[in-house]
């Protein structure tokens, strides 16, 4: 009798201590778990930009690929021959896209359902310029545009070296952060412990799509396009998590 019921404690004990370790588990995450303070600072930084960068492209449209590609090719050769010309480095000078596409026969054209055909190729040929003398920015976007780039871009104003600033602008965005801790440790009562985690976020300018509005109107009046550069603003956010002393 006692050999039977002593396996049958002991399934029992073990069946218990299984139902409250998950209790326990918590209870111990608790008493591990530490009363914190979350804040954040901004900080931001200006800079006139020293580097322009621009986004070129070259459309061409014919019967067949061979014409097509050949026609941008001998565009987009221009454009770029003009642009070292001009003083452009051929390290600022970058393929960015290329692509050829076959044209389409809308088919309510004559009202008829058919099927799809082939009527020609689009080459498309993308150019990326690095353009450091911001002075002759306007003037390049004229010349490119009257060479044969045809489709709209983007430009961004940027800096080549923007680190000191950025720096600049994390360490203001770190010092309100602490600032705003100590301002609501001391509101509430309580005194600031060790900093339990620190991470940022960082912005950078965004481009700029005014680049096909502005060709298109200078082109039709003649002159090159009006380009302000304007300041380029880099944000940066500083999160600090402190624990509170017990």
């Amino acid at each position: 009798m006692t050999s039977r019921i002593l396996p049958s404690l002991a399934f029992a004990a073990l069946a218990c201590a299984a139902t409250l370790s998950p209790a326990a588990a918590f209870a111990e995450e608790e008493k591990l778990r530490e009363a914190t303070i979350v804040v954040s600072g901004e900080g931001e930084a200006k800079l006139a930009p020293d580097l322009a960068v621009l986004s070129l492209s070259v459309l061409r449209e014919a019967p067949t690929a061979a014409e097509a590609l050949a026609a941008n090719t001998e565009a987009m050769g221009k454009v770029i021959a003009e642009l070292k010309a001009g003083g452009i480095e051929a390290r600022d000078l970058q393929t960015s896209d290329f692509s050829v596409m076959p044209r389409y026969r809308d088919r309510n054209d004559d009202e008829q359902i058919r099927e799809p055909e082939i009527i020609g190729y689009a080459v498309t040929n993308g150019l990326t310029v690095r353009v450091r003398d911001l002075g002759k920015l306007g003037a390049i976007i004229d010349q490119s545009v009257r060479l044969g780039v045809n489709q709209g871009g983007s430009i961004v104003f940027t800096n080549d070296k923007p680190d000191a600033a950025i720096s600049e602008a994390r360490k203001a965005a770190a010092a309100e952060a602490i600032a705003k801790a100590k301002t609501l440790a001391e509101a509430t009562g309580v005194t600031l412990g060790r900093v339990v985690e620190i991470s940022e976020n960082f912005a950078r300018p965004m481009p700029q799509p005014v680049f096909r509005a502005a060709m298109e109107k200078d082109m039709m009046a003649g002159a090159p396009a009006p380009i302000e550069a304007g300041e380029n603003s880099y944000s940066v956010t500083v999160n600090i998590t402190y624990a509170i002393k017990q």
